[in-house]
This record gives structure tokens, C-alpha cells and sequence, in this order.
């Protein structure tokens, strides 16, 4: 998976990661890029912050971060997203 596209480092040492979800999914799992972002199919329903919880849940996870080093920045409304990640080595 080329997944390298949509995510890049910022001058403080942070990444951003570029992520397109798919709410209501059967299981949560990345599931290839949609277009230049990470798409990632999640199981739990777009209500009440349940989908962006799943969300910065397994992206850290994933990613072997702590979840506190995970934070949605943009899109929380949205199925185009911004999740700012700490920690995470070049």
C-alpha cells in the first residue's frame, strides 16, 4: 500500500496524515488510497464522535502509538480528514 502520499512531517516533528473513512464498515481496516489519502474502513457509525473515536483508536494502534499521540484536526464532520500523529519516527 502506498500509503507514504498521504501522510507528511511537519517542522515540530509531527506527521499529518491524510485520511478518507468509510463509516459503518463490516470490520475496521486501511483499504488501499482514494486518490492522494489513506482510506480506512471503519466499523462504527458516523454518530455522536463514534466513527472519529474508532478512528484515532486504530490509526494508533496501527501505528504503535500511544492514543493520546493521535489527534483528529480536520474533518470532523467530514469523510476527508486530518489526523495529526505524534511520535512517530521518520
Amino acid at each position: 500500500m502506498a500509503a507514504a502520499g498521504a501522510l507528511r512531517f511537519e517542522r515540530d516533528g509531527s506527521a499529518l496524515l491524510e485520511v478518507h473513512v468509510q463509516p459503518g464498515a463490516r470490520s475496521t481496516e486501511a483499504a488501499g488510497m482514494h486518490g492522494d489519502r489513506l482510506k480506512v474502513r471503519l466499523a462504527a457509525p458516523p454518530v455522536d464522535g463514534k466513527a472519529n473515536r474508532a478512528l484515532t483508536e486504530w490509526v494508533a494502534q496501527w501505528l504503535g502509538l500511544p492514543r493520546a499521540a493521535v489527534t483528529l484536526v480536520r474533518g470532523q464532520t467530514s469523510r476527508q480528514k486530518t489526523l495529526r500523529l505524534d511520535g512517530l519516527p521518520r
